[in-house]
Formats: C-alpha cells, sequence, structure tokens
C-alpha cells in the first residue's frame, strides 16, 4: 500500500505538470542543458500591491532593516563561508567527517539530506515565497520597478521543483547606491533567517505542553546509520532502520536524553543487549570518533512518541497527530529557512551573498580588480560546494 509521502509526491507533480502543459504559452523557459533541465517562469502581478503598500507605509523602518541586513548579511556570509572552508579540510583530513553539504531531497538517498515531502514541499514555498517577497518590498522602498513575479520551477523532462520570483527592474537597480542595492539582496536571506528563528522560538514554546500534555514519550527510533568508511556498532550488528529502541540492558529507554545519559555510563569495548520493540542484541560498543574515551554506537536517533490516552479520549487521536505534525513542520521551517538563507549568503556568483560581495568590493577598489577579485571567490566556493557534495555521497 502507497504510504502518504509518496501519494503526496504524486498528486503534487501530476498537478505540476497538468499548470504547466494548460499555461505552457504564459510560461518563459530558460534551457539549462537543451530539453532535459530548464527553468520555467510563469509571470504574474502577484503581491505587487503588497509590497507597494508595505514600503509606502514604513518607508523608514524598511531602510533601517535593510541596512541592518547588510551588516547581518556580510557576518552571515564569513560565517557560512568558514563553515564551508571548515568543512571541506575536514573531509580531506579526517576519516570520520562528514559532509556538512548535501541536496535537501523528498527521497532518501545516500549522500541526500531527506526530508519528508510534505514537509519539503510547504517549506519550499514558503521559504520561496518569504525570500522574493521580501527581495520585492525593499525594492520598492528605493522606487525600482518591479516588473512582475510568479511561479516557477526547475525542471527535467518534466517540472519537478517549485520556486517563486520577483523581477526587478535591473537598470533602475543598478543605478541606486551600493547601499541600497545590497539592503535589496540581503533582504531575502536575512528574511529566511528572521522567519527560521520565530519558528525555532515558537518550537520553543510549544514543546514542553505539548510534551506534558498530549504525548508520552516511548523509545528511540533508530533513523540512519552514521556514514563513514568505518562500520560503527548498530550497522556492524544490524540494528533495523526504523526499530524503537525501548531499552538497554536492565535500563528502559524512553527518550533521547535517556539514551545518551545510559551511553555515557558505558566505554568503548563494553558488551551491551540493546532491545527493541521487535527484538533483542547483543552490541560490543566502540570509541567515539572524536573521543576515544566515550562510547559509540554510530546511530542517528528520533524521538519516540505516543499519544496520551487522557488527551485522545477528550480531543481526538487525530488532534494529537495534527499537533505533533505541526511541530515538526515548525522544526523543518525553522532548519531549512536558517540554512538555506545562509546558503543564499554564499559569496558565489550570481546569488544574493554573489551580489552582495560584488556591491562591496566596487565601493573599496576599481571594477576591474573587484570584478576579478569576485570571479575566483565564487569559482573557489562553487568548488567546494561541489567536494561536499560529492564527498556526501561518496561516504
Amino acid at each position: 500500500m502507497i504510504d502518504l509521502q509518496s501519494a503526496a509526491a504524486i498528486v503534487f507533480l501530476i498537478s505540476l505538470l497538468s499548470f504547466f502543459l494548460i499555461k505552457r504559452a504564459q510560461f518563459t523557459i530558460q534551457k539549462i542543458f537543451g530539453p532535459v533541465l530548464y527553468f520555467g517562469m510563469y509571470k504574474t502581478k502577484l503581491g505587487l500591491k503588497s509590497m507597494d503598500g508595505l514600503a509606502k507605509k514604513f518607508p523608514r523602518t524598511i531602510k533601517v532593516a535593510g541596512y541592518i541586513g547588510v551588516v547581518l548579511g556580510f557576518a552571515g556570509m564569513i560565517l557560512i563561508a568558514y563553515s564551508l572552508i571548515d568543512s571541506f579540510l575536514k573531509l580531506l583530513f579526517v576519516e570520520s567527517a562528514v559532509s556538512q553539504v548535501a541536496l535537501v531531497l523528498p527521497f532518501k538517498v545516500k549522500g541526500g539530506f531527506y526530508v519528508p515531502f510534505l514537509y519539503w514541499i510547504i517549506s519550499i514555498f514558503v521559504i520561496a515565497t518569504i525570500h522574493e517577497f521580501a527581495h520585492g518590498v525593499v525594492a520598492r522602498r528605493y522606487a525600482i520597478k518591479i516588473k512582475s513575479s510568479g511561479f516557477a520551477f526547475l525542471g527535467a523532462i518534466v517540472p519537478i521543483i517549485p520556486a517563486a520570483f520577483v523581477e526587478p527592474d535591473e537598470k533602475q537597480l543598478a543605478k541606486k547606491p551600493k547601499l541600497q542595492q545590497m539592503s535589496v539582496y540581503a533582504a531575502g536571506p536575512m528574511a529566511n533567517i528572521v522567519l527560521g528563528i520565530v519558528c525555532a522560538l515558537l518550537l520553543f514554546a510549544l514543546a514542553t505542553p505539548v510534551a506534558t500534555g498530549v504525548v508520552d514519550y516511548d523509545g528511540v527510533v533508530i533513523k540512519d546509520y552514521t556514514p563513514g568508511n568505518h562500520t560503527y556498532p548498530a550497522e556492524k550488528y544490524n540494528l533495523p532502520i526504523g526499530d524503537k529502541i525501548i531499552g538497554i540492558d536492565d535500563y528502559n529507554i524512553v527518550s533521547v536524553n535517556n539514551f545518551t545519559d545510559v551511553l555515557l555510563r558505558h566505554a568503548p569495548g563494553d558488551q551491551i543487549t540493546v532491545i527493541t520493540h521487535k527484538a533483542s542484541f547483543d552490541v560490543t560498543l566502540d570509541a567515539h570518533p572524536e573521543n576515544n574515551s566515550k562510547a559509540y554506537m554510530g546511530i542517528f536517533l528520533e524521538q519516540g512518541s505516543k499519544i496520551k490516552d487522557s488527551f485522545a479520549n477528550l480531543f481526538g487521536k487525530w488532534t494529537g497527530k495534527f499537533i505533533l505534525w505541526f511541530l515538526g513542520l515548525l522544526y523543518w521551517l525553522y532548519l531549512l529557512n536558517i540554512g538555506i538563507g545562509l546558503f543564499n549568503l554564499l559569496p558565489l556568483g550570481p546569488i544574493d551573498g554573489g551580489r552582495m560581495l560584488q556591491q562591496g568590493l566596487y565601493a573599496v577598489m576599481k571594477k576591474k580588480l573587484a570584478d576579478s577579485i569576485w570571479k575566483y571567490t565564487g569559482l573557489f566556493f562553487l568548488l567546494l560546494i561541489i567536494v561536499n557534495i560529492a564527498f556526501a555521497f561518496i561516504r
């Protein structure tokens, strides 16, 4: 029987393809690799009045926020650049290192960062909409014409990955002072990061009441094995992915923290009995790759839970499941907004960080030298991204 995530993915892809076929005359197609890989844009005027309204109603606030965004944007650029370089060096010199860069995908594949489809599609839609809307508001604050906004997608034979866009008048934008241009570029990533922080705060505020009133913790679920060249105990002793660990030796396991506390009582080389909801396994613990004195199993865990009977009797089991699903959505909105927002601040070619860097360089040096530094900086970070993604698939 097909699961909910797969059914949602099929319905979405069929709907996206149908929309494209019906409206194909209104789509602008940019070919990337012949007819196989392409980018489709459906131009509208959707949201333009709202951008104008906000720009006129809060001009001073938007101006100040835009300037703060430039400062924080360059700080974020330094942070993400350092993280990417650090990840690259660890991949070269630390055998157990795992790539910090991966493709965010709604299906499980080695080297990809898996996000369940419903969370993935909702998050992509929210991230793209907020990102582009922020660009548009700041552009209108500086009287830069927005030609169009709309819906877009990346296609590989058929439409696959949805996106949104705002199309400012590039000639008008280029004539504005450099600080104003950088404000426009920084607006999108900073809007994503702010939304990510808001989602994190909401998640933090709701987690405790939900944990106490809606669910009971009932173990930890094995999500995956730790990747790398070394085979760690969980994989070595064939602990099944998807099983729920409910005990270690004589200790009951109900939460991730509980699991960690029990493991800290052991040393590398100790033999333990891991009890899941289906079977038990004798496991000899390994040494932690970053601390040889600590015991290690080499698994990624997820908190297991069930709806409390008392809550289900009052409000229904599906109400509890929806609350848990919504908390999951907040988690992915937090994680992906911050991750994609920071990624967009990389000093790389045509993305927001790259365009910010280019204008910043123009402000302090001659154009020819600035363009040369900007070009080779972008190529350097593009190479780092490719290497990190390649390592994610290899290890």
